[in-house]
């Protein structure tokens, strides 16, 4: 009989491998405060962080975005520092905005195409100086970054790990930063940024968000991320401060009538078939697109579509009668001819209506928008029930808070 002998591993080496086997997915600089109040342990996967579903109650967590503050962690989303005397013609050379408009001080919502004229990625742009800016996206884009820098005076570094992120939103989310001292917040316009003193360092603030309402974002290095969210929560402890997860924030921003990469609409490079694929037209973002502007990506293909009329999709905002959410149901036209298919819907408990995004083949949602109907399968007592229910094209978004906009912001 042969004798092996038995390799037992330190005590430290099972508690890695253990802990490796718990935590597959990173944690944020500030996931020691969002473990702690994390009473769901309700997870998912944001580009390789653990971020949460719902903290405590995502419904209560909805409501703390629309009548108090909620606090939300937005550091997994991909950053870019773009900076160098070409930065301005870099960045209007890839993305579909002027970006020649855009003053220091000031953020706008883009889009990038591929050179079909294809969505990339939609996100926003943050002018910090004059030759100094960031890029905020869902996906990440540096490979294709860096190759279109190329004959630019520019340094395009990714910088998601090194800065955290804070969504601070709802109607007391001003009082909160003015309590916290935070002295000059006050100033702050809709998409304007500006610094700040914080623990020794600075804390950018913008008056920006993802949710329709009231709110802004904080961007401040990862190492003096608890101590910026120990601020704000001894700040608004008497202004109803909640810590929420993405489930909320998903349902305030569909409402605000706002898109989301890769649920929404599938981006250029996570399309495998042709007829997935989106021009800006196609989701509601043509607004971006300024004809006079120069070259940029796409502009030749996009252009083109328009003049032939090579559009093929709408994008549109539906109200459904009745209560019951129509997610992921075919609308159809005259309740036989399948039109489009809803990427997200809800009761909205502020608009009082049952509402929904969906994707619509043109002419259906553009030129014809009556006789339209969405096909839901209801759960009844452990059978699913078939409803046909009438919907309608309504403009977005569903709500408009004048709090969002209002100069100066609301004191509540």
């Amino acid at each position: 009989m042969n004798h092996h002998p038995t390799i037992k591993p330190s005590l430290d080496a099972r508690t890695a491998a253990q802990s490796h086997f718990r935590m597959l997915r990173l944690g944020t600089p500030f996931q020691p405060r969002i473990d702690a109040l994390g009473l769901k342990q309700d997870w998912y996967n944001w580009a390789g962080y653990r971020a949460p579903h719902s903290l405590w109650d995502e419904e209560l967590e909805y409501f703390a975005i629309r009548s108090q503050a909620a606090l939300f962690d937005i550091s997994p989303m991909t950053k870019y520092r773009i900076e160098g005397p070409d930065a301005e013609a870099y960045l209007d050379r890839v993305t579909l905005r002027d970006v020649t408009k855009l003053k220091p001080g000031r953020v706008h919502y883009t889009a990038w195409c591929d050179d079909e004229g294809f969505v990339l990625d939609d996100g926003t742009l943050f002018r910090l100086s004059p030759a100094r800016l960031r890029l905020c996206s869902q996906e990440r884009h540096l490979p294709w970054l860096l190759d279109s820098a190329f004959r630019y005076d520019v340094t395009v570094e990714e910088e998601t790990e090194a800065v955290a992120g804070l969504a601070l939103q709802g109607p007391t989310s001003f009082a909160i930063l003015r309590d916290a001292g935070f002295a000059g917040v006050e100033r702050l316009k809709i998409f304007d940024l500006a610094e700040f003193a914080h623990d020794g360092a600075t804390v950018t603030i913008s008056r920006t968000g993802f949710t329709g309402d009231l709110g802004y974002e904080l961007f401040v290095p990862a190492d003096k991320a608890l101590s910026l969210w120990d601020r704000l929560m001894a700040a608004g402890e008497l202004r109803g401060i909640r810590a929420i997860g993405y489930t909320a924030l998903n349902r305030a921003r569909l409402e605000a009538g706002l898109i989301v990469a890769n649920a929404d609409f599938t981006t250029s490079e996570h399309a495998i078939r042709a007829d997935r694929l989106r021009m800006p037209d196609e989701i509601g973002l043509g607004f971006m697109i300024d004809p006079n502007k120069g070259h940029f990506n796409g502009r030749r293909a996009i252009l083109e579509a328009r003049a032939r009329k090579k559009l093929r999709h709408v994008l549109v905002g539906l109200e459904i009668e009745g209560n019951i959410p129509a997610k992921h149901a075919i609308v159809y036209y005259k309740k036989s001819q399948e039109v489009g298919l809803v990427s997200a819907a809800m009761w909205s408990p502020m608009a009082k209506r049952n509402i929904a995004l969906a994707s619509l083949h043109r002419p259906y949602g553009d030129t014809i928008v009556d006789d339209l109907w969405v096909e839901i399968y209801a759960m009844r007592e452990l059978q699913y029930q078939k409803l046909m229910k009438k919907a309608k094209v309504v403009p977005r978004p569903f709500i408009k808070l004048d709090r969002r906009t209002a100069n100066p912001p609301a004191d509540f």
